[in-house]
Parts: C-alpha cells; sequence; structure tokens
C-alpha cells in the first residue's frame, strides 16, 4: 500500500466522533494516529472505541507527534485560532471546523501562515461537497445567469436548545455523543448564537457559489429572551453590487428544516434547496431545466471536508472548500455583530482596515 497521511483530531467531541473521525479511518490513503479531547477519561474511551493509537489531553501533545502530517481542528470556536496557527506553524495541513474563528483577523492570518508554508487549509462546510454544488457554481461563473442582481436566502435549522443552553441533543444523525453545553451558548466559547453557529454556512457559500465577496453589511439580531442572538436578518452588497437577503434562525420545527437559495441575474435565475436536495434554473426567455434531486444521504455530506482534506494533500487541485472560503465568511459574522450592535452599515473593506 502506498504511504498513507497520518493524521490527528483536535476535539474529539460530538462533530468529529460522528464525521470527521469515520471519515478517516474509512479513507485508504489516511492514518489516524490520535485524538484529542479536554477530559482524559473520555479521550482514552474515544480512542479505545474508535481504535486509534494514542489519545491526548492537550493540543501540544497531540502536534508534537514527529511524523503527523495533518490536522482536524474541531474543537470549541474559541480554540480555532490558537489551535490551527500552532499546527501550520509546525507544517501540518489543517481542516477547521466551522466557525472558522471569532474574528476576521484571526481567519486572516491563519490563511497568510498556509500560505507562506504552502500547506492545504480546508474550512469545513459540507454544502460545498453536493454533487449540486459545483452544478451551480459553474452555470453562474460561466454566466448563464448573467450578470447577478440579487440573492435571497431562508436558512433555518432547529439548534435553539443549544444557543440557549436548554439541552445538548444533537440535530443531525445518530451521535456517539453529545456536545458540551457551553459550545454553542456560552458568548465567550462560541462567538455568538445563530450568526457564528448557522449564518457562517450562508456566508461562506456566497463566495463559493459566485467567487465574490462581500462589500457592506446590515444586520439586525432578535435574542428572543436568550443570552445570544436566535433570529438573524441581513441585508448585504457583494463586491460586485449584487444585493443579498439573508434571513435565519435556529428556533424552527425539527420535522422542517430549511435552506432555500433564490439567485436572480438579468438572463436566468437558480433556485436551489439545500435541505431538500433539489435544484432548478430557468432563463429569462422561459428555458427550465430541473436537476435531478439528490438522494437523501448525499444532503449534507458530512464526512466529505475531512476526506477532502486528504485528497487535498495528494493533489491540491482537489481542495473544494478552501480557508478562504472561512475569512469570506468571518467578514460577513464580525460585520453583522457590528452592524447589529450600532445600527449602522458596516463597509467590510474599513472593518479590515481598522482591524490591520
Amino acid at each position: 500500500m502506498k504511504d498513507r497521511i497520518k493524521c490527528g483530531v483536535l476535539g474529539a467531541g460530538w462533530w468529529a466522533t460522528f464525521a470527521h473521525i469515520p471519515a478517516l479511518l474509512s479513507h485508504p490513503r489516511a492514518e489516524l494516529l490520535a485524538i484529542q479531547t479536554n477530559d482524559l477519561d473520555r479521550a482514552r474511551k474515544v480512542a479505545a472505541d474508535f481504535g486509534v493509537p494514542h489519545s491526548f489531553t492537550s493540543a501540544a501533545e497531540l502536534l508534537s507527534i514527529d511524523e503527523l502530517q495533518a490536522v482536524v481542528v474541531s474543537s470549541s470556536p474559541h480554540l480555532h485560532y490558537q489551535e490551527a496557527a500552532a499546527a501550520l506553524r509546525l507544517g501540518k495541513h489543517v481542516l477547521i471546523e466551522k466557525p472558522m474563528t471569532l474574528t476576521t483577523n484571526q481567519a486572516r492570518h491563519l490563511v497568510e501562515l498556509a500560505d507562506e508554508r504552502n500547506l492545504q487549509f480546508l474550512i469545513s462546510c459540507p454544502w460545498h461537497y453536493t454533487s449540486h454544488a459545483p452544478v451551480a457554481q459553474h452555470l453562474i461563473r460561466e454566466g448563464r445567469l448573467g450578470k447577478l442582481r440579487m440573492i435571497s436566502v431562508l436558512m433555518t435549522n432547529p439548534i435553539d436548545h443549544l444557543l440557549r443552553g436548554e439541552s445538548s441533543i444533537p440535530t443531525h444523525g445518530t451521535p456517539y455523543m453529545h456536545p458540551d453545553i457551553g459550545t454553542y451558548s456560552d458568548p465567550k466559547i462560541a462567538g455568538g448564537g445563530q450568526i457564528y453557529a448557522q449564518v457562517c454556512h450562508v456566508a461562506a457559500y456566497l463566495t463559493f457559489l459566485t467567487s465574490v465577496g462581500v462589500g457592506e453589511v446590515f444586520a439586525r439580531f432578535h435574542n428572543d429572551d436568550a443570552s445570544l442572538d436566535i433570529y438573524d436578518a441581513l441585508n448585504l452588497r457583494m463586491q460586485d453590487d449584487t444585493i443579498v437577503t439573508i434571513a435565519s434562525t435556529g428556533a424552527t420545527s425539527t420535522n422542517r428544516r430549511t435552506y432555500e437559495i433564490r439567485i436572480f441575474g438579468t438572463k436566468g435565475m437558480l433556485y436551489l434547496d439545500l435541505w431538500r436536495g433539489t435544484m432548478e434554473f430557468i432563463s429569462t426567455a422561459g428555458e427550465q431545466q430541473v436537476y435531478p434531486d439528490l438522494v437523501p444521504e448525499d444532503i449534507y455530506p458530512h464526512q466529505a471536508p475531512a476526506i477532502n482534506l486528504i485528497d487535498s494533500i495528494l493533489d491540491s487541485s482537489c481542495n473544494r472548500s478552501p480557508a478562504a472560503l472561512g475569512v469570506a465568511a468571518m467578514e460577513v459574522i464580525e460585520s453583522a455583530c457590528i452592524s447589529a450592535r450600532t445600527g449602522q452599515n458596516v463597509l467590510i473593506p474599513s472593518l479590515v482596515e481598522q482591524r490591520a
């Protein structure tokens, strides 16, 4: 067998044990050497249950493994920056969970570290890996829609119990373990509520589809008596002057997730419903193309990011979710938080200059 990429996972909690660890164990060119979580008994149990040779309670211990080549950073958001920076400085390829960091500057610095060392650096956004995603990219970037003028997004996911700290019941799949309660509800750990936990997906996906960044943000949040935001409404202007509306909440039925994206251009419209796996293109002349619906297991390919980490190390052209998309998301998130706090429109270039 060809040499395998030797990997480690920082933050072996709910999502890592559900998605990243099984993905790495299944990849024929990956070898999972070690996992880390801050509780010793839990670390040992995870390692034993998944057949991983080493378990640690600190990131430094895991990163000190000489032969380690790649790291998944799946810890709590407030730890993402310091752990990813340590891994990148040591020359490790990195997949980082969303939200990428707590600030735009932190995200930008991590990308700079990766670029300086010619390392693969990915943001974990499973919707970038559906079969509809590259087709939608192609339609937009090849001009089938003409010039983009307006995008409307409605994104819901039933996580308000996590954001409020009321329970730790996971929202996706059959979990090996539950997330720690403060991971989503403590602002010092999570950064924010719905804006950090879910709008991060939307913000990254906008640039993923269009290759255009966001220029300005106006936002309003409603906490509904919680410590963190539960309902978010954003108005954006992209750098190409496309206007965007985003409405997102974690307060929705467990039976009804919504992720609808409507893209309007001068030559046509693109309609995506990501939670239902549907996509349709309609030209302004009336031409209609309905794409095959995704099968249920392909709607949210949760193992794809870790698999793509290994594939990207073997062939850099395979990287389908570069961490620069995480920077684009952090620009929107941080700007939205400032806008909601001040009531002002926030220009992202000004934000970057102020924090440089």
